[in-house]
């Protein structure tokens, strides 16, 4: 019987490993990865895990089974792609709003790694067939720039920096509101939010994480921030900024009911973005315009 296999290298230390894996594969319940468990279809440093309350260190194989005949059916697609960088380990590419980056339950088609394996010969295998390349993610309405990698040691490197936080990223949004202060941080562990999977929530017991902002302009009913991550969680800056009261523009989720200018999708964009080579270890660095919805949302901030 075919199978979908998926090998992690865990990034943390002493997190239960049904936890750690729903965060790290979101397309993946804690309770589905709880009955992977008890089916015997995770290992851990090649060892058969029987319990889910094992925990995870950081630099740990794990390995998991999935059948799913479906996701197996991936396909390429002619899918126009803006290729930022491109060479025989990595690229980088710049991704528009809208598009999902890799297969996941109802959107099996028009991701990005179906893009990706249209266009690139060869992608890394780390992240199983469902996830070719992809070194980290953006949500589906974020924009901008995302590396992704060839080969598996090319994208051990990348992660690696990833989990150091040695690689920089830095992120453009427009907020509901004027913020006050000239920059600041917030430092809230996000996880899961307790009734509602699909939201992440700051919590007590979540994962560190940490979002640097600074005010670029003010408008009369939002500000355009520089964020910069420090740890990359999923849906960080639109938690954090929602927990400042200056949720971003457009958030379906984590934003405001009534807002002045309507958009469909958070304005957010990953602007920039800087790496050490996973060969040459020479440092790379990448930043992207502003993309046309971006700027006309900007325009429309300045004229009321």
């Amino acid at each position: 019987m075919v199978k979908e296999r998926i090998e992690i290298i865990a990034e943390e230390d002493d997190v239960r490993i049904d936890l750690y894996l729903s965060q790290q594969l979101n397309h993946l319940s804690r309770n589905y990865i709880q009955k992977l468990i008890s089916e015997e279809a995770v290992t851990l440093n090649h060892v058969t895990l029987t319990s889910k309350k094992a925990k995870v260190a950081a630099g740990d194989l794990i390995v998991i089974n999935l059948k799913e005949p479906e996701r197996l059916n991936i396909k390429a697609e002619s899918i126009p792609l803006e290729i930022v960088y491109e060479d025989d380990d990595l690229i980088v590419v710049n991704k528009p709003q809208g598009m999902v980056v890799h297969p996941a339950p109802g959107h099996y088609t028009g991701t990005l790694v179906n893009a990706l394996m249209y266009n690139v010969e060869r992608l890394s295998n780390i992240n199983g067939t469902i996830r070719p390349g992809i070194v980290h993610r953006i949500d589906k309405d974020t924009s901008g720039l995302l590396m992704v990698a060839k080969n598996n040691v090319a994208h051990a490197f990348l992660a690696e920096q990833l989990k150091e936080k040695t690689a920089q990223r830095e992120y453009y949004a427009i907020v509901n509101g004027v913020v006050k202060e000239e920059e600041g941080t917030v430092d809230a562990p996000l996880g899961r939010h307790p009734t509602d999977r699909k939201r992440i929530a700051i919590v007590s017991d979540g994962r560190r994480a940490v979002t640097h902002f600074k005010v670029l302009e003010r408008f009369r009913y939002h500000t355009l921030l520089k964020l910069k991550l420090e740890t990359g969680r999923t849906h960080q800056i639109r938690v954090h900024m929602a927990s400042l009261g200056h949720p971003i523009l457009g958030d379906p989720v984590y934003g405001v009911k009534q807002e002045k200018i309507k958009h469909d999708g958070q304005a957010l964009h990953a602007k920039t973005l800087g790496f050490l080579h996973p060969t040459s270890g020479e440092w790379l660095s990448f930043d992207s315009e502003l993309p046309e919805y971006f700027e006309i949302l900007l325009r429309k901030c300045r004229g009321i």
